[in-house]
């Protein structure tokens, strides 16, 4: 690994997942105060914050970096807010590490939070006709469960996979999340269990779909140099992928509905979501072998099932081998969502991505009581947002 482009993380802290019905505010700065003692700092420590926007909160969401630094206390340092939808927490883990590698600041705080309403989400409020996002809410009655629904209904087609195996991913994230703390759900469920709730948009039922989120996650990252005056040996960021997609795209991602054409240019070498992860382990310098555990994006139980191969945990179509096997359960051999993913968490958009690296940071300290990956020395996340935000962070000790 690249040393001269590695950070180190000093200090991870989350509010819990659920639906308490306050203030964004109040969860981040919550997780914002757990980082800052976890790295046993202070928020007179802190040079720049980064913040991940939320668009349900009216303008403070919109400028989360000053909202957050507002609440602590204002001491004049500088900030950024930014959006990117699901991949928002890793563009502000992004923004941090260019100051921080830039020289331009030693340490850097980066919090994302939300407060969601009840059931899936909706289009942002107004009538914006030229808008995909909108279109296909509107035109298409498209929403995010049946994006879902289509990527599942892939994989039954094209390998083979059942409403079973589906299960079987929620099974083992429930598993999980028994031990998380900050898990919105921390209950055990059986495939049963799963085939007998509602269906919600054919093949997937209401338990192989995650719930949206009340929550809040930060990170308080340094400079290698500031970090081993204070450890000999950090929990470091060794990679951190925003990648979009190439020209042509030729799979559909939401909110688009249609893609481009092959006609005559040739379909790139990598899909969009294949190039996300390995951008991260380019740039890391490491592959997929060298991954111990992973936190994916499992929006779904189907949609997690297609991280695995496109992570590189297996080839094409053998995903249903992996998780029939128990090769991504705690003590299989890469652990897949040991969190206990989205399927315990649900949804709170800003702050995912975020929370996925305290939870490999947590891994690769030994504190993850209860879901502990042995001997774990680096991780993997996958998060995507729309309209081409990739994100992928790989953590490492």
């Amino acid at each position: 690994m690249n040393n001269d482009k590695q950070i180190a993380v000093l200090g991870v802290g989350m509010h819990p997942w659920g639906k308490w019905g306050r203030s964004f505010v109040e969860y981040g700065i919550e997780a914002a105060r757990a980082a800052l003692r976890d790295a046993g700092l202070s928020w007179d420590d802190i040079q720049y914050v980064a913040g991940a926007d939320t668009i349900r909160n009216g303008y403070p969401g919109f400028i989360a970096g000053a909202t957050f630094s507002q609440a602590l206390g204002w001491k004049g340092n500088r900030v950024a807010s930014c959006y990117a939808a699901c991949a928002s927490g890793a563009q502000a883990l992004n923004i941090a590490r260019a100051q921080i590698l830039a020289g331009l600041c030693d340490v850097a705080l980066v919090v994302g939070a939300d407060t969601t309403p009840k059931g899936f989400f909706t289009p942002v409020g107004g009538d914006r006709p030229d808008d995909p996002d909108w279109l296909r809410f509107r035109l298409l009655g498209a929403t995010n469960p049946t994006y879902f629904a289509l990527y599942a209904r892939r994989r039954m087609e094209l390998y083979g996979a059942t409403g079973e195996d589906f299960a079987l991913v929620k099974v083992k994230n429930a598993k999980h999340g028994l031990a998380n703390p900050n898990a919105r759900y921390r209950k055990a469920v059986s495939i049963e269990d799963v085939m007998a709730s509602p269906t919600v948009a054919d093949p997937l039922r209401l338990l192989d779909i995650c719930a949206t989120s009340d929550g809040g996650a930060a990170l308080v990252l340094s400079s290698m140099e500031y970090a081993r005056k204070r450890d000999a040996k950090p929990v470091r960021i060794a990679a951190i992928s925003t990648v979009t997609p190439t020209y042509p795209q030729t799979i559909i991602e939401m909110p688009n509905f249609s893609t481009d054409s092959a006609a005559v240019v040739a379909p790139p070498e990598r899909a969009f979501r294949d190039a996300i992860g390995f951008a991260a382990y380019e740039e890391a310098g490491i592959g997929p072998d060298d991954i111990d555990l992973a936190e994916v994006y499992d929006l779904s139980t189907a949609l997690e099932l297609d991280w695995y191969e496109n992570l590189g945990l297996c080839k094409e179509g053998e995903a249903e081998r992996l998780i029939r096997d128990g090769d991504t359960a705690v003590g299989g051999r890469v652990p897949v969502n040991p969190s206990g993913g989205l399927a315990s968490f649900g949804e709170a958009i800003p702050a995912q991505a975020i929370a996925q690296v305290c939870e490999l940071t947590w891994q690769l300290r030994g504190q993850a009581d209860g879901r502990q990956v042995d001997g774990a020395t680096a991780g993997i996340t996958v998060n995507q947002g729309l309209f081409g935000h990739g994100s992928s962070v790989i953590v490492s000790r």
